[in-house]
């Protein structure tokens, strides 16, 4: 079953105070908003973006933030949603094919989720998401604020060096596909 863009924020609204936190909701609209512009700029489809934006961290409405990521690709799965809307869930926080490469602790091993994220080829709109998720809080900000931003709230960990480099390595691969700095598709990112 295919989602739309407009299904995708009424899941987030409906989401809106059933969490210990609401941010990770105006995080997912900024993310979905943001693929949106670099898909159109690709000359990609945005609506299909935005809504793989919008949905990456649903896991965070139906169970333990901690296990968003596998509450996430599970919920969808039972919804009936087509694999690719599920699978957003899973490689929007791993780079480069590893799930070593995340913000945060190496996480525990899941068999599964493992096997999926090393296996997995990731399509263009699973690397927008992956940039993306590193570009937003509740709005624009540069790769490194955002680091930054990760570090000061879950600490600094034996990967997160790894997950730096590869995240630069993202942005630079994006700058280069769009021939300009992404960055310049957000105005407001300098100002955030």
């Amino acid at each position: 079953m295919k989602l739309t863009s407009a299904k995708a924020l009424e899941m987030l609204e409906n989401a809106k105070g059933k969490t210990k936190d609401d941010g990770w909701i105006y995080h997912s609209i900024c993310v979905g908003n943001s693929a949106g512009k670099i898909a159109k700029a690709l000359n990609l489809d945005e609506e299909y973006a935005k809504t793989l934006g919008y949905i990456h961290d649903i896991g965070k409405s139906v169970g333990e933030f901690c296990s968003h990521v596998m509450n996430g690709y599970n919920y969808l799965k039972e919804l009936g949603y087509d694999d690719e809307y599920a699978n957003i869930c899973l490689t929007h926080s791993y780079l480069n094919n590893d799930v070593n490469c995340t913000a945060g602790a190496i996480p525990e091993d899941i068999p599964f989720r493992t096997e999926f994220i090393k296996n997995h080829k990731y399509t263009i709109y699973e690397k927008i998401i992956n940039l993306c998720d590193l570009m937003c809080t509740r709005v624009n900000v540069t790769l490194e604020k955002r680091l930054i931003d990760i570090m000061v709230r879950r600490g600094v960990y034996e990967n997160t060096v790894y997950h730096i480099k590869e995240a630069q390595k993202l942005k630079k691969e994006f700058d280069d596909m769009l021939g300009y700095n992404v960055y310049d598709l957000f105005p407001d990112v300098i100002n955030n």
